[in-house]
């Protein structure tokens, strides 16, 4: 029977520098193909974000230069300024200035979503009653994800809310206590710790801010009543009591305002009745 053979390796430990690794070098560089369609700018678009879906874009990226991306592109200065325009409407790219100027990729951002939902209700896509509904749906269920997940320092941001909220009604601030009381919902949506649904109540809010601009608001006591019961419920984890306690919230809000906004409808239907 053959002897095992022990093969004996001396191993040298050379620390790593981490601290002169450039991590962005290691990742591969973003590279582009040439374009040959009738709207060229979109495939532009496009093929960037492809780029940041595969990871070879990140927020805090620089693009290349206008000149060598037309040059990659096998297009004009031009086009591919209109793509990485349309990018800049769209909240992905942001353009600054200097030597170290350039296109950026941007950090997350909801400002197109916000500003879609906002065009839609412009439009009379998005209708109060629509906003009303769906602000029960995504609050409610916003309340009892925070209900789990918030931390004492979401509490307290929270009840700094609630304060500053009277203090702006007795300063006669209607229009302080009216964002305040809207960024309390973002608070809210924060503290649920789900960027979709935060995305989702800041689109809301600004449109229940633009709703909001030609209504008679509901009494503030009876709104920070309400949130202070809430509060109390999130404190102590009941998240049964504090979903019931913003929908219970939320259906006598939607009830005032519908009210309103019905009331205002009718004089314009009867109108058009004579005419």
């Amino acid at each position: 029977m053959d002897k095992p053979i022990h093969v004996y390796c001396r191993l040298e430990y050379q620390p790593v520098q981490e601290e002169i690794v450039d991590k962005n070098a290691l990742r591969p560089r973003p590279a582009y193909v040439p374009v040959q369609t009738r709207r060229a700018f979109e495939e532009v678009a496009e093929q960037i974000r492809d780029q940041l879906s595969n990871g070879l874009l990140k927020p805090g990226d620089r693009l290349p230069p206008e000149r060598e991306m037309a040059e990659q592109f096998n297009l004009s200065r031009n086009t591919v300024r209109e793509a990485l325009r349309a990018l800049e409407m769209s909240g992905l790219l942001e353009f600054r200035k200097g030597a170290t100027g350039g296109a950026f990729v941007r950090e997350g951002q909801s400002d197109a979503v916000v500003s879609g939902f906002s065009d839609l209700y412009r439009l009379g896509v998005i209708q109060p009653a629509d906003l009303i509904e769906a602000r029960m749906i995504v609050g409610v269920e916003v309340t009892r994800l925070a209900c789990a997940r918030a931390s004492e320092a979401d509490f307290v941001e929270l009840e700094a809310n609630l304060d500053a909220s009277e203090k702006a009604a007795q300063q006669g601030n209607a229009e302080e206590r009216l964002k305040i009381n809207l960024n309390f919902h973002v608070i809210l949506a924060r503290a649920a710790n789900n960027p979709v649904l935060l995305i989702l109540v800041d689109a809301l809010m600004d449109i229940h801010r633009k709703l909001l601009q030609t209504m008679v608001p509901a009494t503030n006591a009876k709104v920070i009543a309400s949130r202070r019961k809430l509060l109390g419920y999130l404190r102590a984890r009941d998240e049964e009591k504090a979903a019931a306690e913003m929908k219970r919230h939320l259906t006598a809000l939607g009830r005032h305002y519908m009210t309103q906004y019905e009331e205002r409808a009718k004089p314009a239907e009867g109108a058009e009745d004579d005419a």
